[in-house]
C-alpha cells in the first residue's frame, strides 16, 4: 500500500495548476511548489533524525506550515499528531507527553510554551519555530534547506500516521490510531461524497488540528484547488467565496444559520457554490430548510467521527437523497466501502431494525486501530470484527438512511469542537471557591450545543465571573462554560450519581439560545 501522499508527487505532473491558496498571507502554491516544500520540510525533518514511526506534535495555527509538516511527516513514516493554537499548557503537555512526542512543530509564541515544560517531556528532542527564531529551537525555515525526501517511504495500510486527539469518557483525551489506509480511505470517500474534480474550489474553514482538515486534503488529492480560511467571519467567508469562485464551502450549523441570517442580495456570494459542507453537530431543520429554500444549495450533512477520518468510515447525504428523504433530518446512507447498523446499547450484538434507536455502529476502511495507549477503552469500542461502537444513539429508516437522536455519552458538541464535562469539571473544582461543579450542554440554533456550569461554591465570596476567568486561563476558549450558575448542591443519586438530565431540564430553558 503506498504512502498516502503519494497523490502529490502524481499531480505534479500538471506543475502550473494552483493547487493552494492563503489570502490572508497573499499566497499561492502551484501543485509544483506544494510537493516541492513538502519534500524539502520531509527532508528537514529526517535530518533532524526524526525516525519512521516517532511522534511530532503541531501546535499552531491553522496556515500552510501546518498543512505542510503533517504531509511531510506523513511523507517519512512518522507520525503527525495535530492541536489546537489555543490549547493551554496543561492540555499540550498532555498530548506530547502521552503521545511520547520527540518534537513540537509551533510558533515563537507556542516554542516559549513548550520550553517550559520541556522537563517534564523525556521523549522531546527538538522544537521547530515557525516564523522567528526562540531560543532552543530549530527555525522551520531551515527544514526547507535540507536534502528533499524527492521519494515517499514504503508505508503498508496500517502504518501508523496520526494520533488524533478526542475527549474521553475518563475526562482524559483519547488518542485516535489513524493510518496510511485510513487516511487513503477518507480521501477517497470525500471525493466521492463531494463529486470533487480538478476543477473545484474548496473554501475551507475547518481547522487544522480538526480531521474536517481532510476535506480539504481531499481537494488536493483530486487536483482541486483548497482555498485557506484559518478564522471563520462571516463578512470574509462570503468575499473570499465570491473572489476565487468557490464551488464547494465549508459550513457547519453556526456557519448555515448565521447565512440564512444574512440581508437579502447575500446568495450572489455563493452563485458558483454547488455543495456546502455541514457536520460536527446537529442541523435543525429550522435552519438546514431555509438555508435551501432560500440559496438553493445542496446541503451535504455527513456523519463520521474523529476515530473514522470524517466520512472516511461514515454516512452523506447528497444531493439526490433530497427528493425522497425531504425531512432535513438525516445524515444520509453510507458512503463508499462503509457499513452502518444500530446495535442494543447494552448489547452490541444484537442488531435493531429499522426505526429502533439504539447505538450508531461503523465499520470500513476509515476506522482508526483503536485508542493510543488505552487497551481498555480500544476493547469497549473497537470490536473484533471491525465495529466501532461510536456513542452515538439513531436509528436507520427503511430505505437505510441514519438518523441521529441522542448521545449515548454526555460529549458536548458545540460547532464541530468536542467537550467532555468531566476535564471541565476537573478545571472548575480546583478554584478554591468551589466546592462542587457540574458541566452539561444546553441546545443553541446557532452552535448546536454550549457548554454550561452549576457550580457549588466553597463560601460566600465566590462570583461566577472569577470562576469564568479561572477557566479562561487553563481551558482552550471553546471548552469554557457559556455561563456560570451558582447553586446550593447538585443532584445526585446516593450522593454520587450526578444527574445531567436533570440539571438540563431545570437550566437550559435560561442557559440556552
Amino acid at each position: 500500500m503506498p504512502n498516502c501522499t503519494t497523490f502529490l508527487d502524481a499531480n505534479a505532473c500538471n506543475p502550473n495548476k494552483i493547487a493552494l491558496v492563503v489570502p490572508s498571507r497573499g499566497e499561492s502554491y502551484t501543485r509544483a511548489d506544494l510537493r516541492d516544500r513538502v519534500a524539502r520540510a520531509a527532508g528537514g525533518l529526517r535530518a533532524l533524525g526524526i525516525e519512521r514511526g516517532e511522534r511530532v506534535c503541531i501546535y499552531l495555527d491553522s496556515s500552510p506550515e501546518y498543512l505542510i509538516t503533517y504531509l511531510a511527516l506523513w511523507r517519512i513514516g512518522a507520525v503527525a499528531v495535530p492541536t489546537n493554537r489555543v490549547y493551554k499548557e496543561s492540555e499540550v503537555l498532555y498530548a506530547v507527553r502521552n503521545a511520547g512526542a520527540v518534537a513540537v512543530v509551533t510558533d515563537v509564541e507556542g516554542a516559549a510554551l513548550v520550553g517550559g515544560i520541556r522537563d517534564q517531556t523525556p521523549a522531546l528532542r527538538h522544537i521547530i519555530a515557525v516564523g522567528g527564531e526562540a531560543a532552543d529551537a530549530v527555525p522551520w525555515e531551515s527544514l526547507l534547506l535540507a536534502e528533499p525526501c524527492r521519494r515517499a517511504v514504503h508505508c503498508r495500510f496500517d502504518d501508523l500516521c496520526q494520533i488524533q486527539y478526542t475527549s474521553g469518557t475518563t475526562g482524559k483525551p483519547k488518542g485516535a490510531m489513524l493510518t496510511h489506509g485510513n487516511w487513503i480511505a477518507a480521501m477517497d470517500a470525500e471525493r466521492d461524497v463531494l463529486r470533487i474534480t480538478d476543477a473545484d474550489v474548496y473554501l475551507g474553514i475547518y481547522p487544522m488540528g480538526h480531521v474536517g482538515v481532510s476535506w480539504g486534503i481531499a481537494t488536493l488529492r483530486a487536483g482541486g484547488t483548497y482555498v485557506v480560511m484559518e478564522r471563520f467571519d462571516l463578512s470574509r467567508y462570503l468575499d473570499l467565496a465570491r473572489e476565487y469562485r468557490a464551488t464547494i464551502v465549508a459550513g457547519m450549523p453556526p456557519v448555515i444559520h448565521s447565512l440564512v441570517q444574512t440581508p437579502p442580495g447575500t446568495e450572489t456570494a455563493l452563485a458558483t457554490a454547488r455543495a456546502i459542507i455541514s457536520g460536527g453537530g446537529p442541523l435543525t431543520p429550522g435552519v438546514w430548510k431555509p438555508f435551501h429554500e432560500r440559496f438553493g444549495i445542496p446541503i451535504v450533512n455527513a456523519y463520521g467521527l474523529s476515530e473514522t477520518v470524517v466520512v472516511g468510515t461514515g454516512t452523506a447525504i447528497r444531493p439526490e437523497h433530497y427528493s425522497t428523504a425531504d425531512e432535513f433530518r438525516s445524515v444520509g446512507t453510507p458512503v463508499g466501502f462503509s457499513e452502518v447498523k444500530i446495535v442494543d446499547a447494552n448489547d452490541p450484538g444484537r442488531e435493531l431494525g429499522a426505526g429502533e434507536d439504539g447505538e450508531i455502529a461503523l465499520r470500513g476502511p476509515g476506522v482508526a486501530l483503536g485508542y493510543w495507549q488505552m487497551p481498555e477503552e480500544t476493547a469497549a469500542a473497537f470490536l473484533p470484527d471491525g465495529w466501532f461502537l461510536t456513542g452515538d444513539v439513531g436509528h436507520l429508516d427503511k430505505d437505510g438512511m441514519l438518523y441521529i437522536t441522542d448521545r449515548k455519552k454526555d460529549m458536548i458538541v458545540m460547532s464541530g469542537w468536542k467537550v467532555y464535562p468531566t476535564e471541565v469539571e476537573d478545571v472548575l473544582v480546583q478554584h478554591p471557591g468551589v466546592r462542587d461543579a457540574a458541566v452539561f450542554g444546553c441546545v443553541d440554533e446557532h452552535r448546536g450545543e454550549v457548554p454550561v456550569a452549576v457550580v457549588v461554591p466553597a463560601g460566600k465570596d465566590v462570583a461566577a465571573d472569577d470562576i469564568l476567568a479561572f477557566a479562561r486561563e487553563r481551558l482552550a476558549g471553546y471548552k469554557v462554560p457559556r455561563r456560570v450558575i451558582l447553586a446550593a448542591e447538585l443532584p445526585r443519586v446516593n450522593g454520587w450519581k450526578l444527574l445531567r438530565k436533570r440539571l438540563r431540564e431545570e437550566y437550559c430553558g435560561a442557559a440556552g439560545a
